[in-house]
């Protein structure tokens, strides 16, 4: 369940409060005191059978009492009577309760409360919440201390105190809120379902969240991608334990801890994290000025030295890069600065410059194409006034509307004007050099999470996958009771799907070993082979660069003797001889595959090596990739700096370690059954990557239909051929972002005529933000079919069908479009039988769509197929076609 029925939640005729009071203190009385001291305009309807009237209002004795049927009841009566009363309201009509009771850690008592809700699909807020504020409505449904200003804030958060302190600091600070929810254990209504309500929500500008866990993270991140696209969403996450990664049995599990993982999850969905609860309220000012820097190069201006070394750090620490400024704008400062200037980035205009010399300085960093932003400080001194400092950043201000300024004014009393004046012209300020670096480092952030939720990746070029056979070498291990491939299968699984391995033969005996190291070559390396043990080199299983049959069988034999002594308990089935790579300057990555217990698979990527997990350089995606989330994972480590090639050493195939992460994703999607995976050494150098050693886990697929995925992977198999009335074969399948260029080549080679008909107006210019948001589709919640000719990016799309599903799943809207050349042959029908029988197969109630009147064949057709006409209220060019399945 979704957004049905949490209208009454947030939008209620009446509301009704179960275990009103009026004895002083109780959580009854708080909250006959809060919702009766809001404002509401509609009735609210006190319930206690002890009590005549609760604060001058009449009170009734029970829900069969009550004159009028609320909307949204408050509960606060003990847990055991709460499924009972919540029956009685759904049969009397109510569509939503806010359960403030606590005591349902039984879980029999809270499948009694959902029970009793399903029947007439009443929404639970709930239950151990403080409640929920709407101050535009009204509405203080909670035990809060104080009701909230109004605003344009949505705080949601899993925590009553941290909510009852987030309304107390902003209230000081005059901070409002379009709405706060105290979601509780989220029995019902989750975080999810608050996202999808609030990303429509005209009276919210942004969304706050304080999460300490999710419970559906495929709701979770559906919601937070629409969401994040709408409006800014910023998030705080409690809980960094990663003491869960510890029973795992490969590095990549031991390195994928929960709060990275969540990390991961937040930057998918294009969120904004921060660290502290300040953080998240200035996060939401400096989001609101506009400020968008296209990079990380943050240029300073200071009146003090100090100040400026000291935001420096903070850059460093975020990792952001200062600055470097041209030598022309250095001659530029150098003409207008006295001598003693910093001479460099900081630029220190020293304690007594006057507002005119900020000015001169500011206007020449601007125009300076090596920065992103400019953070302008200023630090109090007797012999100069910040104020007229701060005037003249306004007007340098005034004069470019989009310089991309962010300013700290340091001291408090001094400072009191200069702030005033740069919120009320819509400039970033800040009262210390970190909390004003970490606000550019968040724009950062922000502008990146949310460009790689709309760049167009490129196309893989990674080949063709021997899927059949991968699958068949997993059935084989999995039937002989195993649940890890030795190392020779693993290598073959990733040989399956085009990553390059090192050839490995496998050998019962220290002698066989040697005669194997013969047919390779030396030198060799020589491992122990056991399912058994996972890290080789712990127990001595691992020698290297052997050069001769004699050092082969030696250090086999040894190395029987090695793991015999450190793990008794351990099965070795023999040994692994492989070719020696030598390859002196190449980088030891690691990449690998993992689960979490709430986002399901993961992708783990970060400098390999057996210190793997002491070095912790690692970056974590979600599946499924693509090129540029590759990229993106392997930027945010910090062996990535080292991947660009240093001193001697030249740059690595940065092409081929992305490639290798989206084949993983690849096998990830086709193959449930992996549960783990390593590949520790990935060499890599500017010749490509070489895998040197794997580990792969496996296990009998999860049952059901539901993806394990937290982001749908794409579809492959809802592609097939159709054919049209006249026998033409056409490729249906699912849409790619990759689909992008030849989306806009059909659209561009449309009569505008049909364009108007589809879209309901002229379109002059198809844009990549547009074209982007038609074909980076969420298949959890959206499906696009494209036809072409046949199957290849070469041959151009004729049409497309497109279904965007409501939130609950069982209503969509349907939209056609069939280039203008193609219209005739039928492809529209036949587009329109397909996506009719897709969302039958997802179980959708009901499709429709809205066609403008003047669209006749628009119109006959959808009659044709089955659809109902009806008129649109309000707008006389338009009809509504609907079919129930």
């Amino acid at each position: 369940m979704s957004i049905r029925n949490l209208d009454a939640l947030f939008h209620p005729d009446a509301i009704a409060l179960i275990g009103a009071s009026e004895r002083p203190g109780s959580v009854g009385a708080v909250l006959a005191a809060n919702l009766f001291g809001s404002g509401f305009k509609g009735p609210v309807m006190p319930v206690n059978p002890h009590a005549g009237s609760i604060r001058s209002a009449v009170s009734y004795r029970s829900v069969a009492a009550l004159p009028l049927v609320p909307d949204l009841a408050v509960i606060a009566t003990p847990a055991p009577t709460v499924p009972g009363i919540v029956a009685e309201l759904g049969a009397r009509g109510c569509r939503a309760a806010v359960v403030i009771s606590a005591g349902f850690g039984q879980d029999d008592l809270r499948q009694r409360l959902l029970d009793a809700a399903r029947p007439n699909l009443m929404r639970i807020v709930g239950p151990n919440c403080i409640g929920f504020i709407s101050p535009p409505a009204g509405i203080n449904a909670s035990f809060a201390h104080l009701t909230p200003r109004s605003g344009d804030l949505a705080f949601i958060s899993q925590s009553g105190a941290i909510a009852t302190a987030v309304l107390d600091w902003a209230d000081v600070r005059e901070i409002g809120f379009s709405h706060v929810v105290s979601v509780g254990d989220m029995s019902d209504v989750d975080i999810g379902d608050l996202l999808d309500y609030l990303a429509l929500d005209a009276k919210t500008r942004a969304i706050l969240l304080y999460v300490e866990s999710i419970t559906d993270a495929q709701k979770f991140m559906s919601a937070a991608r629409i969401a994040a696209r709408a409006k800014p969403v910023v998030v705080i996450k409690a809980g960094r334990s990663e003491a869960g990664a510890k029973a795992a049995a490969s590095h990549t599990g031991a390195l994928a801890g929960s709060d990275a993982v969540y990390d991961a999850a937040f930057r998918r969905a294009g969120m904004l994290r921060v660290d502290t609860l300040r953080e998240l309220f200035e996060a939401v000012g400096t989001l609101a000025s506009g400020l968008r820097p296209s990079g990380d190069r943050l240029a300073i201006l200071t009146n003090g030295g100090g100040a400026g070394v000291l935001a420096t750090d903070t850059l460093s620490d975020y990792r952001g890069e200062l600055a470097q400024l041209s030598p022309d704008t250095l001659a530029k400062l150098d003409t207008i600065l006295p001598g003693s200037w910093s001479h460099g980035n900081p630029v220190d205009i020293l304690g007594d410059a006057p507002g005119a010399l900020y000015a001169q300085a500011l206007e020449a960093i601007l125009a300076d194409p090596g920065q992103d932003a400019v953070l302008v400080m200023n630090c109090p001194t007797a012999v100069a006034d910040g104020l007229d400092a701060a005037q003249a950043v306004v007007g340098t201000l005034k004069s470019n509307r989009r310089a991309p300024i962010l300013t700290c004014w340091l001291g408090e009393r001094a400072a009191r004007e200069s702030r005033r004046l740069f919120a009320a012209s819509g400039l970033p300020t800040y009262d210390t050099p970190d909390a004003s670096v970490r606000a550019f480092m968040q724009l950062v952030d922000y502008r990146r999470n949310q460009e790689l939720m709309m760049q167009t990746p490129p196309a893989a070029l990674i080949g063709d996958f021997d899927k059949a056979a991968a699958s068949a070498l997993i059935d084989a291990v999995m039937a002989g009771g195993r649940s890890t491939l030795t190392e020779p299968e693993a290598k073959r699984l990733l040989a399956l799907y085009n990553v390059p391995v090192v050839r490995t033969l496998t050998a019962a005996t220290p002698a066989e070993a040697a005669r194997l190291a013969e047919t390779i070559g030396y030198p060799v390396a020589l491992k122990i082979l056991s399912p058994d043990i996972s890290h080789k080199s712990d127990v001595g299983g691992v020698r290297l660069e052997l050069e001769s049959a004699a050092s082969v069988e030696e250090a086999a034999t040894q190395m029987l003797k090695l793991v015999a002594e450190r793990r008794p308990d351990a099965r070795v089935e023999g040994f692994t001889v492989q070719e020696m790579i030598l390859r002196p300057r190449a980088h030891e990555l690691i990449a690998g595959i993992g689960e979490d217990r709430i986002f399901g698979p993961i992708i783990l990527f970060g400098q390999g090596g057996t210190a793997v997990e002491v070095i912790a350089d690692r970056a974590i995606g979600l599946p499924p990739l693509n090129l540029l989330l590759a990229r993106d994972m392997i930027g945010r480590t910090r062996i990535a700096k080292l991947l660009h090639g240093y001193r001697d050493r030249p740059a690595a195939d940065l092409d081929a370690v992305a490639t290798t992460l989206v084949k993983l994703s690849q096998m990830l999607a086709d193959h449930p059954e992996i549960a783990e995976l390593d590949i520790n050494p990935l060499l890599a150098d500017e010749n490509g990557v070489i895998a040197l050693d794997a580990r792969v886990v496996v296990r009998p697929a999860p049952a059901g239909q539901r993806s394990r995925f937290a982001i749908q992977p794409y579809p492959d198999e809802l592609a097939g051929t159709i054919r049209l009335r006249n026998g033409d074969a056409i490729w249906l399948r699912p849409i790619r972002p990759e689909d992008e260029a030849s989306l806009i080549e059909m659209l561009e080679q449309s009569e505008p005529e049909d364009l108007r008909l589809r879209f309901f107006a002229a379109m002059k210019r198809i844009g990549h933000a547009f074209a982007a948001r038609l074909t980076q589709i969420d298949y959890s919640r959206e499906m696009a079919f494209v036809a072409r000719a046949a199957d290849g990016p070469q041959h151009p799309i004729l049409g497309v069908a497109r279904l965007i599903v409501d939130p609950d799943g069982e209503l969509a809207e349907f939209g056609i479009m069939v280039r203008s050349d193609q219209k005739g042959r039928g492809l529209g029908y036949c587009l329109m039988q397909r996506i009719l029988t897709y969302a039958r197969e997802r179980g959708i109630r009901r499709v429709y769509g809205e066609v403008l009147a003047e669209n006749t064949t628009m119109l006959a057709m959808s009659e044709e197929l089955g659809f109902v006409r009806s008129s649109v209220p309000g707008d006389p060019g338009l009809r509504r076609v609907e079919i129930a399945l």
